[in-house]
């Protein structure tokens, strides 16, 4: 570190801080510091955040001593100009007389200019007044007041420091009330039990270095690596494996500053309760992580991450978790063995108890409607419509459950989980399983035909009843998550190549509904097309497809097919990216732009018909008979979903084209002559706009 760009190291040190909110604040410490240094003129070399469950740190290096001096013009008033703009002027710039200003020739007139010189301030200065300006503005999702003090912050605070080239900062952070002011520093402390005194510091190499000997991993991917590659020597001692629980392990690595992964021993009697039931407890309750055997099952094992050393080796610590965990799967397996004694179908009445939407009617209600939905999917797409009506019925009942009312995560597995132990048949016990996904983009997407029309009927059926009564998304609200309803029908018909007409089934969902007030079916169809159109942007952006052009085959209106469109824009993206389409493209715009401005000037339309006998160029007609020639190929290649070669045959018009716009004058002095070259440019636009709104191409 040079001798004139010296660091910063900030650390809040408090009472714990909530898991979920640690990386975030360390986010929002380094945001909020390099905004106000940005704005104070101060630049830096590098900044670095960090979190443990005690503490928010940063440190920013290679910053100047000072702030640069800094020289402000502002230009007035023309010299001459009247009395009350001259004094509004000094005014603006906190002058009191025009001999403070200088007057200089601007080459259109001699102007006053207010020029003030701001000498630059000691950096230390301004980090003083920046930390208490940065804790004032911390935007915690939860905060608290505590002692006398008046101040809000996540939980009570200890100590700041705040070291500026190894120097303290001249500063505190005002408590409030009779708390007084918390003065910056340089001291901490390292782990609560393990190494509870206080220690300074001088700068952060010297600080990282010391929170280890104090039994403090201050990086938060180190504790992640740390606690992962334990718990993965663990797991293979054992001769298991660890299940992959990315969440878990964020969540965990906030938990502890000196992790030390113990592993424990599940006793026998709980492993007939589903697995999904077990790891659901054990990670939503007691932050253990799942073991799994070489078949991929869940093990008699866990193990939990402890915050400390002990002398007997975690002995204790492994003896207790033990005891809460057969507790807590105690109760787990009394719902389990409950739930088992009344059948599904059973159930399913009770869901008449519980509202989907106020609007929308009952879960029970909701059921009813996919049943009808989940029937008509699987005549379409050749699937056992007894079955998904079967499954449809089912899918809910579970959430009538003692296990699922416990673990609502483990909806829908439940149910495939009583519907297999009541003999169901096994592609409705999936189906109930997996009428819910896929949830997100990572999630998987089901493949079952049965399984796919029910999940198509519940999404759809959500998707129409919100519509229908003006529940749509709005900006970044989405309370009931109806893009992702959206993506998953997307996801779901893609990836399974289902030939569905979209309109007529949001049609069919909108008949369903028995609830008055709705919108009608024709204008929630026509929303719900524009809405899949911004969200399919989203699907095939992620797979490199512009969404120009989705735009221009949507634009073509009528198209509800998405296997259809997806062929449609993946040939058209082919097409505009090789030489003979990008130049067609162009030439496209072209011959719109003209049309456009001659029709605008004549106040007339050149839609109409080309007269052959009009055409008196050779290039002329050869565009002619290449335009007539391209709309007659294309036209049996489009119906039958050629859109590869649809293109091949409008490629081909790039010479004449071409041709035509290097040796034929549009705008030719007899009027008919015109006429009809404006009809034949308005024919390249239609001949085009047959495949695909090239207007909408960008490029």
């Amino acid at each position: 570190m040079s001798v004139n760009m010296p660091e910063l190291l900030i650390e809040f040190f408090s009472e714990e801080i909530p898991a979920r909110m640690q990386a975030r604040a360390a986010d929002d410490l380094k945001r909020l510091v390099t905004e106000k240094l940005a704005a104070n003129g101060l630049t830096f070399a590098s900044a670095e955040a960090h979190s443990t469950p005690r503490r928010l740190a940063l440190v920013i290096d290679g910053l100047p001593e000072r702030t640069a001096d800094v020289r402000e013009e502002k230009k007035g008033p023309r010299v001459g100009s009247p009395e009350q703009a001259v004094a509004g002027f000094l005014k603006s710039a906190g002058l009191t007389s025009l001999d403070q200003c200088e007057q200089r020739d601007t080459g259109k007139g001699v102007f006053y200019f207010a020029v003030a010189e701001k000498k630059g301030r000691a950096t230390a200065e301004v980090l003083a007044e920046i930390i208490p300006a940065v804790m004032g503005d911390f935007p915690w999702p939860k905060s608290m007041r505590w002692g006398t003090g008046t101040v809000r912050w996540v939980r009570p605070l200890h100590s700041i420091i705040a070291l500026f080239g190894g120097a303290v900062l001249e500063g505190s952070f005002d408590l409030g009330g009779a708390q007084g002011k918390l003065a910056f520093g340089n001291s901490t402390r390292g782990h609560r039990f393990l190494s509870p005194d206080a220690f300074t510091v001088t700068d952060f190499a010297d600080y990282k270095a010391k929170l280890r000997d104090a039994h403090v991993v201050l990086d938060r991917a180190e504790r992640k690596a740390k606690i992962k590659a334990d718990a993965e020597a663990l797991a293979a001692r054992e001769g298991l494996t660890l299940s992959p629980d990315d969440g878990l392990l964020e969540e965990v690595a906030g938990l502890v500053e000196w992790p030390v992964a113990l592993v424990g021993t599940i006793d026998e009697k709980f492993m007939d309760v589903p697995s999904e039931v077990l790891i659901t407890s054990m990670r939503t309750h007691q932050k253990y992580f799942a073991l799994l055997d070489k078949a991929g099952k869940m093990a008699p094992r866990f193990v939990v991450v402890a915050n400390t050393v002990t002398a007997d080796a975690g002995r204790a610590i492994v003896a207790g978790n033990e005891r809460v965990l057969r507790a807590r799967l105690s109760d787990a397996k009394f719902f389990w063995d409950q739930d088992r004694k009344t059948k599904l179908e059973e159930r399913v009445s009770k869901l008449g108890a519980i509202t989907f939407h106020a609007k929308l009617g009952t879960v029970a209600e909701k059921v009813t409607r996919v049943q009808v939905l989940a029937a008509e999917i699987a005549r379409a797409i050749g699937a056992d419509a007894d079955a998904a009506t079967r499954a449809a019925l089912l899918s809910k009942a579970d959430l009538v459950t003692e296990v699922v009312g416990e673990f609502p995560e483990v909806q829908g597995i439940m149910g495939r989980y009583y519907a297999l132990g009541e003999g169901e048949n096994p592609a409705v016990a999936e189906a109930i399983a997996e009428h819910y996904k896929p949830l997100g983009p990572s999630d998987s997407c089901p493949t079952a035909p049965v399984s796919v029309a029910v999940a198509l009927g519940d999404k759809l059926d959500t998707l129409v009843g919100f519509f229908a009564i003006d529940e749509k998304p709005t900006g970044s609200k989405d309370p009931y998550a109806l893009r992702r309803a959206a993506l998953g029908i997307i996801r779901l018909i893609l990836e399974n190549g289902l030939r569905l007409n979209l309109t007529q089934l949001f049609k069919a969902a909108h008949g369903a509904y028995t609830v008055g007030g709705f919108a009608a079916a024709d204008g929630v169809a026509t929303d719900l097309m524009a809405f899949f159109a911004d969200r399919l942007k989203v699907t095939l952006r992620d797979q490199g497809v512009r969404h120009d052009l989705v735009d221009a085959v949507f634009a073509l209106g009528g198209e509800d097919d998405l296997v259809r469109l997806l062929a449609r824009v993946k040939a058209l993206q082919a097409f505009v990216g090789s030489e003979e389409g990008a130049n067609l493209l162009a030439a496209y715009k072209r011959a719109s732009n003209i049309v456009r401005i001659e029709e605008k000037k004549d106040g007339k339309a050149y839609d109409q018909p080309v007269d052959p006998a009009l055409l008196t160029l050779v290039e002329e007609k050869d565009l002619y008979g290449a335009l007539s020639g391209a709309g007659e190929t294309a036209k049996p290649l489009l119906a039958k979903e050629d859109f590869t070669g649809t293109m091949a045959a409008l490629a081909r018009l790039r010479g004449p084209v071409d041709a035509f716009f290097d040796k034929v004058t549009v705008n030719a002095e007899q009027a008919d002559l015109r006429a009809n070259r404006l009809r034949l440019l308005s024919q390249i636009r239609a001949t085009l706009n047959a495949v695909a709104d090239f207007s909408r191409i960008e490029g």
